[in-house]
Formats: C-alpha cells, sequence, structure tokens
C-alpha cells in the first residue's frame, strides 16, 4: 500500500473538450472548460494551473506551468452515456452500455396513474424542463392544488418538486420512495428519482439543500465494495452515496453545495482513517452548466480554485489527491442536456519531484484500478492502473 489515504474530487460536469464520439450524441464542439474561459476572456485558477491543468489542453488564462506539481492528462469516457451515473459509476470500475432510458416527451400515462393512486396527490408538468423555469410556470399553482411537480430533463431522471410547506420532507421523500419503487425495472428503468423541495412565495422560489436522489444500484460490484469487503473506509461526499445507492459506502456526509463539500474534505483530512474519501462538486452542474449560465460557472471554478490550499496543506506523504470530472455540461451549448466530452485527470501527492504527462486515458475506469492496485483489492473487471507513475522515486 504506497497511499493510506485517496482523496477524489469529481467537479461534476467540467468536461475539457469534445470527445471522439461527441458528434454522435449530438455534442460536436463541446468544450466546458474552453468555452468558459473564452466567455469570461480568461479564467484564474492557479492552483489547478500549478498542479498541470493547463498542461492537458491551452484554455484562456490558465498558462501552462513550466513545473507542473502533478501528473496530468485527460480521459475518454468508455460507456455509452453522458450522465453522472454512467460517469461515476465507470470511474469506480463498471462499464454501461445501454444508456439509461430517458423520456423527451414526459413519463407514460400508465406510470404516473400508479402514482397518483399510490400517493393520493395530483401532477402537473411532466414535461422536460429546467428546475428553475418548471417553479416559475407552476409553482403557485402547485401551492393552490396541492399536485405534485412531476419533471424530467436530458438525463434519465424523474424529478419531484414540492413546496415545504405544502407537500412536507417526510411526505416528498416517500412519494419519491414510491417512484423509485415504480421504476426499478422495465419499461421505465429511470437512472434516478430526485426529491426537489423548495420554499419560498410566488415569483421568489428557492430551492433548498434538502434534496434527495434515489438512484439504481450500480449494475455489477465497484471498487467501493471492494474497499468496503477489506475493511478499508469509504467516506462519501455530497451526492456520492445517493449516485451508488450506498453501495459499497461505510459513511456518508451531506454537503449544502461546492464551498460546503471543500469544507467537508479538508474536514475528512484531519479523520484517521484507510481508503478513500470521495467528494462530488455538484454546483458547476446543476447551478450553471444546466441553467447555460457560463458566468456563475466561470465564478465557481474561480472560487473552488481558492479553497485548494486548504487541501494541500493538510495533504500527508502518504496521501494521494485525484481530481477529474464525470461528462462535460457546456454553458454556452444549446439546450440544458450534458455534453460528451474528455475528462481532466489530476494525480497530487507530496513526493513529487516533478508532475509530467500521463498517457491518454482510454476510460474513467483507470482510477478504480488504481486505487484497487494501490489498496490492494480485487480489480475491477474494466481499466488499467497508474499507480507506478505516480509513484516512480517517491
Amino acid at each position: 500500500m504506497d497511499f493510506k489515504r485517496v482523496f477524489l474530487i469529481v467537479m461534476d460536469s467540467v468536461g475539457i473538450g469534445e470527445a471522439p464520439d461527441a458528434e454522435a450524441f449530438g455534442d460536436k464542439g463541446a468544450d466546458t472548460l474552453g468555452h468558459i474561459a473564452s466567455y469570461r476572456k480568461g479564467l484564474k485558477m492557479p492552483n489547478m494551473a500549478s498542479l498541470g491543468l493547463g498542461n492537458i489542453r491551452e484554455v484562456e488564462g490558465i498558462r501552462a506551468a513550466a513545473q507542473p506539481k502533478a501528473f496530468y492528462t485527460k480521459m475518454q469516457e468508455a460507456s455509452n452515456g453522458k450522465d453522472t451515473m454512467t460517469g461515476h459509476w465507470e470511474i469506480m470500475g463498471l462499464r454501461i452500455d445501454q444508456p439509461f432510458r430517458t423520456f423527451p416527451d414526459g413519463f407514460p400515462d400508465a406510470l404516473l396513474d400508479e402514482l397518483k393512486q399510490r400517493t393520493g396527490r395530483g401532477i402537473i408538468g411532466n414535461k422536460p424542463a429546467s428546475g428553475t423555469e418548471i417553479l416559475d410556470e407552476l409553482g403557485q399553482q402547485h401551492m393552490e392544488s396541492g399536485d405534485m411537480i412531476v419533471y424530467t430533463s436530458a438525463d434519465s431522471v424523474l424529478q419531484i418538486a414540492a413546496h415545504e410547506d405544502i407537500i412536507p420532507l417526510d411526505e416528498l421523500y416517500k412519494i419519491c420512495e414510491i417512484a423509485r419503487e415504480l421504476t426499478l425495472d422495465d419499461p421505465y428503468m429511470v437512472g434516478r428519482i430526485i426529491a426537489r423541495p423548495f420554499i419560498g412565495k410566488p415569483g421568489a422560489f428557492e430551492r433548498t439543500s434538502n434534496r434527495h436522489d434515489y438512484a439504481l444500484k450500480p449494475f455489477g460490484r465497484t471498487t467501493m465494495n471492494s474497499l468496503q469487503d477489506a475493511n478499508f473506509d469509504v467516506i462519501a461526499l455530497g451526492k456520492i452515496s445517493d449516485i451508488y445507492d450506498g453501495e459499497g459506502v461505510t459513511k456518508a456526509v451531506r454537503t449544502k453545495d461546492n464551498e460546503d463539500g471543500m469544507t467537508k474534505i479538508v474536514k475528512s483530512m484531519d479523520e484517521d482513517f484507510t481508503g478513500i474519501s470521495f467528494l462530488n462538486l455538484v454546483d458547476f452542474d446543476a447551478k450553471y452548466g444546466h441553467r447555460r449560465d457560463p458566468e456563475g460557472y466561470a465564478q465557481a471554478l474561480e472560487d473552488y480554485d481558492k479553497r485548494l490550499p486548504e487541501v494541500f496543506d493538510k495533504l500527508k506523504e502518504d496521501d494521494l489527491l485525484l481530481i477529474t470530472a464525470d461528462h462535460g455540461n457546456d454553458p454556452v451549448a444549446p439546450g440544458t442536456d450534458h455534453t460528451r466530452e474528455y475528462v481532466p485527470l489530476i494525480a497530487y501527492h507530496t513526493g513529487i519531484e516533478q508532475g509530467e504527462e500521463l498517457p491518454l486515458r482510454n476510460t474513467f475506469a483507470d482510477i478504480a484500478a488504481t486505487i484497487a492496485d494501490n489498496f490492494g483489492i480485487e480489480k475491477p473487471e474494466h481499466g488499467t492502473s497508474f499507480l507506478q507513475a505516480l509513484i516512480k522515486g517517491k
């Protein structure tokens, strides 16, 4: 075991340029990081730059480091999809060849009729929509009728929005559990059911941090399962536990937003554990990518970068920091969908004398293979370890 602790940060949706098969997904020309930097006329991310982010490819404002501190490259997704679950599951060693079902025309009447019967609540909405726009459109009607707002997106998700004063959280969560039960198998097979509670008054609605995801269980064992079986720690921060439906998680910690996520991973660095601390930073995707807000996205990236020194300061000699993403979500692309892109990979530890470029990774599962290699556990079916490159000269 070369590293006692591995800290894995997923910058949700921070893609770094169109993948070779982007056109097949309708994403030709997508470039989340590049387009944000161009929109902003330069991104200020000196800490990520020092690790080698600008060495992966040219990004306006992020210079290539003459002496990068970390190993760096980009990864191509092998699975057939561009959603959160597919990307995260692949990071932990799975490959998804059959994409999750999507509902561009809304959900079938048979499903919604059963949901209404089981919950005793009416349904309004039932269409693809932005989570904020649908509140503006239907929030008042929901408050007057008590009907739940059901909507979807380009992802395989069934989202249920409800005002916390109209449908209490306990009831909303129960409704989502029923929806999860109804959509586990064919003909629906929905990737995630998402509770979307909100507060406020018409014209000033605000989604709260009480969101809860009900995901399908991974279709196979992940490296997290293998870590847990071998009595290693798997600390899941943010929505990580939801994405894997708790599989392989030994401790789950909720987060409110990116800032809180960075605070929680820094706090986990004070803990004495052996295994991984795994964080998803959801704001990039949920607040800025889907809402097509390049200015907000740019500010969120710069705010995240400012928190990295806290992580650097707490890294011990036997700690490894991995930073990556799960897909793209280009905020200047049409629509509100994720985008099929390469994702960055940064690998840093304090023993690196001179960082260098790693070979292009052909699957996100290389992260799972590297973690398994480090802890001497069952290797995933997919992925190739890059551990030896990281410990060279350590």
